[in-house]
Formats: structure tokens, sequence, C-alpha cells
């Protein structure tokens, strides 16, 4: 339990703590206007002062850090498993905090500093300490590089600080991770708190699969896949069919390659012989039309005889005189001795043809034949530059098979991952099931503990849910009653209270439970009455001590029975005032 908060300034105003209910009072005598001092009467500043002296962050305490506060020392007395402690820590040094004690049984020990007589110890192995002393947190947890168990994290759900703080019974603060909440529920509930952390390791794990899978397919791995590109396994091994086919014949080639050395200069002769060949083919073919033409020639030629002359002309009624016969016949012999001279001429020409025909035959097969020789050599050799391109093209394919093999390498251990994986999952998951059900009395404590605080409060029980899920522990609050402010504030009390009543018969409980006045904004006047009503019945009853603050305009004194009226009077350890510049706990305003 927390005894007394102090400080080293003359101004501040030390308050002492009892066991039990505990309130703190803030008088409001005027309206707050826009030229009030930032640090307000103190209510909060005391919820800050509470975590700085627990190893809290100077960073996250808005007032504590302000620089009109920097020499300033605050000072807790408290007691931890039934012996008294004195902790003081400076903000002009908050990295460290100076103890009184009895520090035997600690799992780490002050160091003694002889000149000032003090004993010292660094903030980080005091927020180790409280959380054994506090919580029975084992000292080795407290190495654990990940997803360990937080005195800081803990004693918030005790000490809760901050708007963040009310939003849910489940969370401190309002960006707090799925994960923290799982493990520090788990744990508060008596739960394994272990299994939640080995199953946010699972989803790391997950994460980085896909993570490396993503990359894969976004190109950042070079150095196992060579380039950007598809993931998809039955495209890719289908490439790799092509691609190994395409690679055993080029090999093949390779094999059966043999080399010339005038490759091209043989493919050039061929090309000649080739040019030459066709030349003489279309000399053959003019020659051959040039002798059709004579022999059509020799075809057209005919002898006219003087009976056929005579015949036409009767035919038209004409008798030819005996001279004129005469005249056509001599022109008739010196046709004929034209024509035989003419188809003399064409016999000859035609045997000349002939020749010369016969002639590039005989060439055109001569140099088909030495084509063909040719051809054979460049049939069964190659350029070098043509064997080096085929070469070039095999390596080509075998980096890429390579490629292709490593990709599906790669996507066969992912798929292997994701499998272990899942099969890790599912046993794990299985363990805790078997884990939350051997834990049944337990979580039914606090499930009645919530049940029945909600039921004073409303006179109707609310839910309170608690199971495993496929994503871990999950925790949700149901009410029939409309969702407001006031209800959802309700909710965290009779949460936070609930977990006051399961822990409060361990030595380590941590033995307070602190509330802002934020915890009754939008409460109904009966409900805020029978809410401290509780808190005091079971503070007392159980033994450990309820510290609240409180507006004055926000006691529902009208809702007290006189005999809560006088205890509540009388478990007020502080009232803080605007009245006059010093009312307020520091003692000062900026």
């Amino acid at each position: 339990m927390i005894k007394a908060i102090r400080s080293d300034k003359s101004s501040f105003k030390n308050i002492e703590f009892q066991k039990g209910f505990n309130v703190i009072l803030a008088e409001r005598t005027k309206e707050a206007s826009n030229k009030d001092s930032r640090n307000g009467l103190g209510k909060t500043t005391l919820i800050e002062i509470i975590h700085f002296c627990l190893g809290g962050n100077l960073n996250s305490l808005n007032t504590l850090k302000s620089k009109e506060l920097k020499d300033w020392t605050f000072i807790m007395d408290l007691t931890l498993r039934k012996k008294d402690y004195v902790v003081a820590r400076k903000t002009s040094d908050p990295s460290k905090v100076i103890l009184k004690g009895d520090f035997n049984d600690w799992p780490i020990k002050p160091n003694y500093d002889s000149k000032k007589n003090e004993f010292i110890m660094n903030v980080k192995d005091w927020v180790k300490v409280l959380g054994y002393l506090m919580f029975d947190i084992p000292f080795e947890i407290n190495n654990e590089k990940k997803y360990k168990l937080s005195f800081r994290s803990l004693i918030s759900y005790f000490v809760r600080h901050g708007k963040g703080a009310y939003l849910s019974p489940f969370k401190h603060f309002e960006q707090q991770k799925e994960f923290d909440i799982q493990i520090h529920q788990a744990f508060l509930l008596g739960l394994n708190w272990e299994y939640a952390r080995e199953l946010q390791l699972l989803k790391d794990e997950k994460k980085n699969i896909d993570s490396l899978r993503r990359m894969a397919e976004e190109g950042f791995l070079v150095e196992y896949f060579g380039e950007k590109g598809s993931l998809d396994k039955g495209l890719l091994e289908a490439e790799l069919v092509n691609l190994t086919s395409e690679l055993e014949e080029l090999n093949n080639q390779l094999r059966t390659f043999r080399v010339h050395p005038q490759y091209y200069v043989i493919q050039g002769e061929c090309d000649k012989i080739t040019s030459e060949i066709h030349s003489l083919r279309d000399k053959r073919h003019l020659l051959i039309s040039l002798k059709k033409r004579y022999e059509d020639s020799i075809e057209e030629e005919k002898d006219v005889s003087i009976d056929h002359i005579k015949n036409v002309y009767e035919e038209c009624g004409i008798l030819l005189k005996e001279y004129v016969v005469k005249k056509i016949e001599e022109v008739l012999e010196f046709h004929k001795k034209i024509t035989a001279n003419r188809k003399e001429y064409l016999y000859s020409e035609i045997e000349r043809l002939d020749k010369e025909i016969n002639k590039i035959e005989k060439e055109i097969e001569k140099k088909s034949e030495q084509r063909a020789e040719l051809m054979k050599i460049l049939e069964t050799h190659g350029a070098l530059e043509e064997f080096a391109k085929l070469q070039q093209r095999a390596s080509v394919l075998s980096q890429r098979i390579e490629e292709i093999k490593s990709r599906i390498e790669y996507i066969n251990e992912f798929e292997n991952k994701i499998s272990q994986w899942k099969i890790k999952k599912e046993e794990l998951l299985n363990k805790m099931r078997q884990d939350f059900k051997e834990r049944e009395l337990k979580r039914r404590e606090i499930i009645t503990y919530f049940n029945k605080n909600i039921e004073y409060l409303y006179e109707e029980p609310g839910l309170l849910g608690i199971e495993v899920s496929d994503d871990g522990y999950r925790f949700k609050i149901e009410m029939k009653r409309a969702k407001s402010q006031g209800i959802s504030n309700m909710q965290i009390f009779c949460y936070d209270l609930a977990l006051m009543q399961l822990r409060s018969i361990y030595e380590d409980m941590p033995g307070f439970l602190i509330h802002d006045s934020i915890i009754f904004d939008g409460v109904d006047e009966r409900q805020k009455a029978r809410a401290l009503e509780l808190a005091y019945k079971e503070s007392i009853e159980r033994g450990f001590q309820y510290i609240c603050t409180l507006n004055s305009d926000m006691i529902p004194i009208n809702e007290f029975s006189s005999e809560m009226q006088q205890k509540f009077k009388s478990s007020i350890r502080a009232i803080f005032t605007d009245s006059t510049d010093d009312g307020g706990l520091l003692g000062v305003r900026f």
C-alpha cells in the first residue's frame, strides 16, 4: 500500500493514506477560465507523482516534465510484502531512485553511496524489483527480449492515468497493442500469459514468412530469385519443363556441332555458284524460247501451187490468160527458192540452239554438283560465331532454369514453413484451450466478481466474456443497458475492482487501486454513490487500498446513507482548493 506522498518542497501538501478507502478532494470556488494555471489543483498531478515514484517515464507525465518542476524531488512511503520502504526520485535526475528499507530479499540490491549516505538504484532495476515485489514476476523474465511481462504495463491497470486509460477495461492507453493486452490481462486473470506470448511470437513468424514472399514477388530478394517475378508454382513448373526441353535440344546441337574454319568462305562460294546457276537457267530459258519461235516459223511456211491460184480466180469467174499463168509460175518458183533457203537457215539455228542449250544444261548440272558438295560441308559444319551463339543461348537458358528452380525451392520452403506454422499454431491453441479449461474455477471467480459488481450498481448483471479464439485470449463485456460514457466508465470500475477482489488473497496483489475523477464522468448520481460504497466496503473487508480523486461537485452526497456520509468524510485525506494560489497539491501555480 501507499502510505504517503511527499516532496522536498515546503509548498507541497504532503498526503498520508490509510488502508482501505481514501479520497482526495478538489474544491472549486470559481469557474475555470483561459487564464487558469496548467497544473490545476493537483488531482491528476498526484497520479503522475505516484507513477513517477513507481518508475514511470518522465516524458509521459505532462505536469512533472514542466520546467517549473525541474528541481523537485518526489517521495513515496509504501509497504511491500509487509516491509516499509521509502523511494525518492528527482525530476532533475530521473534515471535513478534513492531508497530506504530492508533490501535483503531483493533480487537486485541498490548501491550504497557512502558520501551521501544513500542507497541508489537505476530506474530500470527499480522497475524490475517492483515487478518482483508487487506481482511476483520472476527476475529472469525481465531479461527476455520480446513480449515479456512488464511491471509498468501491469501497474497501469491499477493506477490508470489519462483519458486513454478510461476507454476500455482491458486497455490502459488508447494505442495499446493487442499482444500487450492479452499478455497482461492473462497474467492478472490467472491465465497462462506465456501462451499469449508464444502466440505473438508465432504471429511474428507468420509476418516474416509473408514479408519474405512479398519481397520475392516485388524483386527485393535478387540474390535468391534473380529478378522480380511470379511465385505461381504451377506456372513456374510449366516454364521449367519448356526451358529444360529447349536446353536439351541446344545441348544436342552443341555436342554434334562441327566448326569449319572457312565456313563463311564456303558459304560465299556456295552463294556464288547458286547465283551462277540462276543465271544459266535464265539463259537456257531464253534459248528455249527462241528455239520455239524458230520451230513455229518453219511450221508456218507453206508452198502455193499454180492450180490453187487458178481455182481461186475461176471461182471468182475469171479465166487467166496463158502469159499470166506463166508469169505466176515464175513468181512461185522464186518464192519457193526463198522459202527453202529460210527453212535451211532456221534448221541450222535450231541445231545451234540445241547444242548451246545442251551445253548450258551440262554446266548447270556441273555447278549443281559443286554446290551440293559445298552444302554437305555447310550442313555438317558451322561457323564459330554460330557455335558461340548457341553456347550463349544455352548459358542463358541454364541461368533461367536455375532461377526458376530457386524460386520453386523457396516456394516449397514457404509452403513448408506455412504448414509447420499452422501445425505449431494449432498445437499452441490446443494447449491454450486445455489450460483454459483447467483454470475454469479461477475464471469463474473473476466473472462472478465482475457480474456481482455490475449488479450492485445497476441491479442487473453484466457479462464478462473470456475465451480462447484463433487470435488468442479474447475479453469482452456486455450489458443490456444502452451504451453510454457513464456505463462504460462503470464497467471499467467494476472490472478493476474485480481484479482487486481476485488478487486480494495474494501478498503481492499489488495492494492498491487508484481512480482519477475521470471514471465518474457521465455517471448517474445513484450509480456513483453505489460505486463509492462498493469500493469502501470491498477495500475495508479485503484489506486493500482504494484511492480516488474527486471534484467536490461530483460527490453524490444526497445518495449516500447517513452512515456512508460519515465514512466518506472521514476518508478524505487531502482537500485542494482554488481559493488561493497555494491551495493545490504543489502549492504553486504555473
